[in-house]
């Protein structure tokens, strides 16, 4: 047995054969996805309601994760991994009782920003402690600067250490005033904070039904082999990809200036380790990103390559090793600003894939549009008593991914935040704004023999007339994402009034009355050289509107002779 295996066994009694294991394993899976359904059906943000900003998982009693919803995001689910050993530090397990519940949203104990709210509840089978459930999902207000335009933490809103939310099926009510207290949307941002409780105390129940129906009484047997066949899972993928280290860089936007992200990837026998010494520094704006959401989506992308069908837990991450200096924006300690970490954060899948690229380049795709482009508004609107209320509203929209070796890349996608796309209906009834356009961006992916994705134009106007104020935390105005072996970049994104002035594109801009917002997001870079595209594809591609008569002249040197404009 070599070292890292015996590090996840325990001297639990091995009773079960791998089939009925297995059996147990997907079940377990099933509890936990429907923990995070019960959060969709009971959460108050449309944000979790429509798109999905959320993740649930089981843990066991030294915190490891087993195993996740299939529903949730990446960012939150990694995050989410190391938030159950802060829990249990902070509450050791003989202290937790049934009918207790746990919170916290310290970007650093939590998934990396105030905005989510992070719930731990304490499963018991026959009075005896068997489990952890977590879950995490983003509140749409919690005060404070919204967006990046914050200083420091303390401006970014209400900020709960670790605390007791529920005491033996009691709530602590100082706590929920306090929650009430500290947002523009109180109904709203309590009703998450009790549909967060209820789901997990969901999954117990579920939990419980499970370990009954196949007779054991605690899951360290089963924990014990799930850890170890992922783990030893991931190992056998990274065995078959070269050995070495690979760098490489990235300009960004930024806040104030432009920054550079570096990074290094190593491969060796034992795993993958990612360090970003090199990277810029700190800023005083809300774009630094903690270490947890950093190691969240590095390893998120090192998953998508190499154990891309190999189901995530405490097993299959401890195969990767992340680091970054505490001198780099991409370990920023508190007090630093991190509301809008999702801007850089987002983009180190693209680093990583830069890296892999060199080893593996048929699995991995150009660069993309990577952030969120998400439209977060804020302004009054008015109430059917005549007088006015304050609305806030998020929609999360993103641009196209890059191309692949032999596929077009993905238009106006959720990758790789998981984030789905709001429906503009719903974003019209929760505010007073009219969307007058949202469609592809023609000739925004970059042309290759495999084209990048397209992103989307978005027009917005208030109904009632009224100015509001757009958050703007995107990037990739200044810096397009770049194609690969030949193709070219995707166009940048851009943000402009129906007046044709341009808006910064940073932190808080407000749109007059009668004025439109055009967002353009951006496209994904190109693969491969654009002359060796078919024709057919360049052809269908101009009969779906995807790209300009102009384009496929001068991108692709297609005869467009025959072609209707």
């Amino acid at each position: 047995m070599s070292d890292t295996t015996r590090w996840y066994l325990d001297e639990a009694t091995h009773r079960h054969d791998p089939i009925a294991l297995q059996l147990m394993w997907n079940r377990l899976i099933a509890v936990v996805e429907d923990q995070a359904q019960v959060l969709i059906r009971t959460a108050f943000s449309s944000i979790v309601r429509e798109c999905g900003d959320l993740s649930a998982g089981l843990f066991d009693l030294q915190g490891r994760m087993l195993v996740q919803a299939l529903t949730g995001t990446p960012g939150h689910v990694n995050t989410m991994a190391e938030s159950a050993a802060h829990f249990i530090k902070a509450f050791p397990i003989e202290s937790m009782k049934e009918g207790d519940a746990f919170i916290c949203n310290d970007p650093w104990l939590g998934t990396g920003h105030t905005n989510d709210f992070v719930v731990a509840t304490p499963a018991f089978l026959r009075g005896r402690i068997v489990a952890l459930f977590l879950c995490t999902s983003h509140v749409v207000d919690v005060g404070g600067t919204n967006g990046p335009d914050a200083v420091d933490v303390f401006a970014e809103g209400l900020y709960i250490p670790m605390l007791k939310l529920i005491d033996q099926g009691t709530v602590n009510e100082t706590l929920m005033a306090i929650i009430r207290s500290n947002t523009r949307l109180p109904i709203d941002t309590e009703g998450d904070t009790y549909a967060l409780a209820s789901c997990n105390e969901i999954g117990a129940k579920r939990l419980v039904e499970m370990m009954d129906e196949f007779e054991i009484d605690n899951l360290d047997e089963l924990g014990n082999h799930i850890l170890v066949r992922s783990r030893e899972a991931v190992l056998s993928e990274i065995a078959k990809l070269p050995r070495g280290s690979w760098g490489y860089s990235m300009m960004v936007d930024g806040y104030d200036a432009p920054l550079e992200l570096r990074v290094c990837l190593t491969v060796t026998d034992s795993g993958i380790t990612v360090d970003y010494t090199g990277s810029a520094a700190p800023v005083q704006r809300g774009i630094n990103v903690p270490l947890a959401y950093t190691a969240a989506y590095t390893v998120f992308a090192l998953s998508c390559v190499v154990a891309g069908r190999i189901p995530n837990n405490a097993g299959t991450l401890s195969a990767f090793s992340v680091a970054a200096p505490p001198t780099t924006i991409l370990n920023a300690r508190k007090p630093h600003a991190v509301k809008s970490r999702h801007v850089l954060g987002q983009m180190l899948p693209d680093l990583i894939f830069g890296c892999l690229r060199q080893s593996v380049p048929e699995r991995v795709p150009a660069e993309g549009a990577s952030c969120m482009w998400n439209i977060a508004i804020m302004g009054t609107q008015k109430a059917t008593d005549g007088d006015s209320r304050p609305f806030s509203l998020l929609m999360t929209t993103n641009g196209g991914t890059g191309a692949r070796a032999n596929r077009d890349g993905l238009s106006a996608t959720a990758f790789p935040s998981g984030v789905q796309g709001m429906p503009v209906e719903i974003a019209e009834a929760l505010s007073p704004l009219l969307f007058w356009r949202k469609e592809l961006r023609p000739d925004s992916g970059g042309a290759g023999t495999s084209r990048g994705g397209l992103g989307q134009i978005i027009e917005i106007e208030n109904g009632e007339q009224m100015p509001f104020t757009l958050v703007a935390a995107f990037d990739r105005l200044q810096y397009p994402p770049r194609g690969c072996d030949g193709g070219a970049p995707g166009l940048a994104g851009q943000i402009e009034l129906s007046s044709g002035t341009a808006v910064a594109g940073k932190g808080m801009q407000v749109v007059g009355p009668g004025q439109r917002l055009l967002l353009r997001s951006p496209g994904g870079g190109g693969t491969g050289d654009p002359r060796e595209r078919l024709p057919e594809q360049v052809a269908a591609d101009l009969a779906n509107g995807l790209i300009s008569v102009e384009s496929a002249r001068s991108q692709y040197l297609f005869d467009v002779a025959n072609v209707v404009s």
